[in-house]
């Protein structure tokens, strides 16, 4: 299938560039569009043609960034701090919105993006449409340190750093310190989005795969619980961390359902 060629910018904000990608629908229609956040190893190259898939699936344009430190973005002279996750809809979102027009929006995120778009939607109630995560976590599950601790002897192997570097560049040792550094450390233990899932009014679909090594189901088990919206919650046999590359057709089924009942 061809799809809209998509259309490659950069947005200014006060600590650097932040590397976006637009996808248009076939169609021009009058409905937000849809925000991707990325991983924690993530970037807009390593969603492959998920994104387009995704707005041919709902009819909706799609954008997705690459944050402050990832993929094309400009270098992030800071180190992650505990509230990182909460921090992107202050320090990364707002430039996105107001460069792009997007005034409603649907947040969806993957993994930490997932946690992203969560906070994101909670702290811009009024402009939020819906929420959609893949994998999120919402807390500092013992079996998602586990799973970081395990990457982080894997990525003792200089073959996987390579890879990693095709898409991050001299970026690439940051990228892994803001994931397992962050993660790992003593001050991050006790961090979760309990407060952002009271605050999160909008309708929420919830995906996450029932052999997901970096968080069991207590994470869309705790969205459904808290979260003040309506929650749609999906557990997908036989799968893992990457539902979106492991199950594309559920997840684009799911996605383009959950939209068209908005």
């Amino acid at each position: 299938m061809e799809y809209p060629s998509p259309i490659d910018a950069y947005v200014a904000t006060p600590h650097g560039r932040l590397f976006t990608r637009s996808w248009p629908p076939a169609d021009a229609i009058q409905a937000p569009p849809i925000i991707l956040f990325h991983d924690s190893l993530g970037s807009v190259d390593q969603w492959r043609d998920f994104p387009a898939r995704l707005v041919a699936a709902t009819g909706r344009p799609a954008i997705a960034y690459d944050r402050l430190g990832f993929g094309r973005s400009d270098p992030n002279p800071r180190r992650l701090q505990p509230d990182f996750v909460q921090d992107e809809a202050r320090t990364g979102l707002p430039y996105i919105r107001e460069a792009l027009a997007a005034d409603r929006m649907l947040l969806f995120g993957h993994s930490v993006g997932g946690a992203m778009a969560i906070a994101a939607g909670a702290a811009f109630p009024a402009q939020t449409e819906a929420v959609i995560t893949l994998a999120a976590q919402t807390f500092a599950e013992d079996r998602t340190l586990a799973g970081i601790e395990q990457a982080r002897q894997t990525f003792q192997d200089e073959t996987q750093l390579e890879r990693l570097a095709k898409y991050h560049g001299a970026k690439t040792r940051w990228v892994l310190d803001a994931w397992i550094g962050t993660w790992l450390a003593p001050s991050f233990a006790d961090w979760s989005l309990d407060d952002d899932l009271r605050r999160l009014r909008c309708p929420v679909l919830a995906v996450h795969g029932d052999h997901d090594e970096y968080g069991s189901r207590a994470h869309p088990d705790r969205i459904a619980a808290l979260a003040a919206g309506a929650v749609q919650e999906v557990l997908l046999a036989n799968c893992h961390h990457m539902p979106h590359r492991e199950a594309p057709e559920d997840v684009l089924r799911l996605v383009g359902d959950f939209t068209r009942g908005l």
